[in-house]
């Protein structure tokens, strides 16, 4: 029993239709699937993707509307990475990032491979990172109908960075009770800091890796737009999940338990250092209750709350997301 890799990490915005003009305008990521967050129906839940949706390319957003501004800081998951197949297709990046005004930095080096780290318009921390050298677990398929040339495209999430003030206890939750093995380490960018260490699991390469960050210079972190606030991993199916949650409670670890999300199953608890993780099944997938071509143009409700129709969408500010 092992996890697979990486399955969606989920960030804080403020703003859906700001959020969706960058994600799928800029990014030319795909809209697979307009929902409500199941824990507070109040507020959309959009997740982003590749043609499909598949597990690993899923980067999704919670709005928050009244949501104060993130301030950055430890017990946080501080990046994320989102993959393109080669160097040059980071080139491409910092000349349509500056078309568009979006903050970047320079291309440069991280853990042996080409990225390049930018902001979106809440200051949510991101990097693209090349797969040229990489191998592992395999990057998912570009949307055909992206504003993005499909050779530039983005093919799913790269590595998650944690940033702890303690990394051991970290490190013993990914280790010994979730299976990933240590995978080499790489400079820190902040002056004076100890080197960022690569953990791997399932297959290994950028698809399934968290690099964790040791910092002593920062407070603890204050989530909020621009954030993040979970990051989920692979699970292949729904019988190795409850295995899972066997193992979790068995450690002694406060959790969800079961929960059922309709488009996948999970677990949720919070490792020592308060960063909450998600171990999360492959399917039954996005499109169990909307036609393939069509997804996220439309509302979709989990059977659970499709009774409440009504009372939702008469909370929630349109978004128009048909014909993207």
């Amino acid at each position: 029993m092992e996890l697979k890799g990486i399955h969606h990490v989920s960030a804080i915005t403020a703003k859906a239709p700001a959020n969706f003009e960058f994600y799928t305008k800029v990014l030319g990521l795909r809209l697979v699937k307009k929902t409500v967050n199941q824990d507070d129906i109040s507020v959309y839940h959009l997740f982003y993707g590749d043609e499909k949706g598949n597990p690993g390319t899923e980067l999704t957003f919670f709005e928050i509307p009244m949501a104060g501004k993130n301030r950055e800081g430890v017990n946080s998951i501080s990046a994320i990475s989102l993959r393109v197949a080669s160097d040059e297709a980071l080139t491409y990046w910092s000349k349509r990032f500056d078309e568009f005004g979006v903050d970047r930095d320079e291309i440069k080096d991280r853990a042996g491979r080409a990225t390049l780290a930018f902001r979106d318009l809440e200051g949510q921390r991101l990097i693209l990172v090349s797969d040229r050298k990489n191998q592992g677990v395999q990057g998912g398929i570009p949307w055909t109908k992206s504003p993005v040339p499909g050779e530039f495209g983005i093919l799913g999430l790269g590595p998650v960075r944690l940033t702890v003030e303690d990394p051991l206890p970290t490190t013993v939750v990914l280790t010994e009770l979730l299976g990933f093995r240590r995978a080499g380490e790489y400079a820190s960018e902040a002056a004076g800091q100890p080197d960022i260490v690569v953990f791997e699991t399932g297959e290994g390469g950028s698809g399934a890796e968290v690099h964790v960050e040791e910092r002593h210079d920062l407070a603890p972190e204050q989530l909020g737009r621009g954030g993040v606030h979970h990051v989920a991993f692979r699970v292949d199916n729904e019988e190795e999940l409850r295995e899972w949650i066997q193992r979790i409670r068995a450690a002694r670890f406060a959790n969800s338990g079961f929960v059922d999300r309709f488009y996948f199953r999970s677990l949720y608890f919070r490792e020592p250092n308060g960063i909450l993780f998600e171990l999360a099944t492959d399917g039954p997938g996005f499109d169990t209750d909307e036609d393939i071509l069509h997804l996220g143009e439309s509302l979709a409700l989990p059977p659970f709350l499709e009774s409440r129709r009504a009372e939702i969408e008469a909370h929630l500010k349109p978004l128009d997301t048909k014909g993207e």
